[in-house]
């Protein structure tokens, strides 16, 4: 009478044990997707740069110097000094003495546009200058930036207005700069040769991974 039962028994912790081999592969299979998910979520998000920052501070490129002219040349000591040139006489009509031409000024950078960051995904601050150098090459200056870190962030300059959705500036038209030097400071980016700087009227601090602008600054 009492083999049924224990046979019953058996199967009960057989199975119980069964559960338990299934249940420890299943958690072990969801800690490996959740491992997995954070490692993927932090490469992409990089939450660390959250308490991170960075300063890069550049000059202006400066007009070039002008060549100053040749001083005169002197006698060495004790040699004999060359010949004063001849009076003309009295009453004789004397010759003009040659024009000095005028040193060249040289042209200094010129700015063309400015304007304010205001802040949009990220708090963002500073001013933004759409220069002319000398040799006629153009450069975006940002000046006192003080933005965020981040992954993958572009400065941009684009045909949108500065401010609003920031999702709307993929659909107009854009010059990419190139990454952000640094988090703040003053910053020179280079303009491609040959860019059509018309209807360019903002400037974008972008996160090209996520489509996000952290502040943006109008260019008038």
């Amino acid at each position: 009478m009492n083999k049924p039962r224990s046979i019953n028994r058996l199967r009960s912790v057989n199975r119980l044990r069964s559960v338990i081999r299934t249940h420890k592969t299943l958690a072990a299979v969801a800690g490996v997707l959740v491992l997995s998910v954070v490692i993927v979520g932090a490469a992409l998000f990089q939450p660390w740069r959250i308490f991170t920052s960075s300063s890069v501070y550049e000059a202006l490129p400066a007009a070039p110097g002008s060549a100053s002219a040749p001083a005169p040349a002197t006698p060495p000591s004790g040699s004999a000094s060359a010949p004063a040139p001849a009076t003309p006489a009295s009453g004789s009509a004397s010759a003009p003495a040659p024009a000095t031409p005028p040193l060249a000024t040289p042209a200094a950078p010129v700015v063309l546009s400015s304007g304010t960051f205001q802040s949009q995904e990220h708090e963002t601050t500073g001013t933004a200058r759409l220069v002319k150098l000398p040799d006629g090459s153009h450069l975006l200056r940002l000046e006192d930036l003080a933005s965020s870190d981040g992954p993958d962030v572009k400065v941009w300059l684009s045909s949108l207005e500065a401010g609003g959705d920031w999702f709307k500036y993929r659909s107009g038209r854009y010059v990419d700069l190139g990454a952000v030097k640094a988090t703040h400071g003053n910053h020179n980016y280079l303009l491609p040769a040959g860019t059509d700087i018309s209807g360019l009227t903002s400037v974008v601090l972008w996160c090209d991974r996520f489509s996000v602008a952290f502040g943006s600054a109008p260019l008038s």
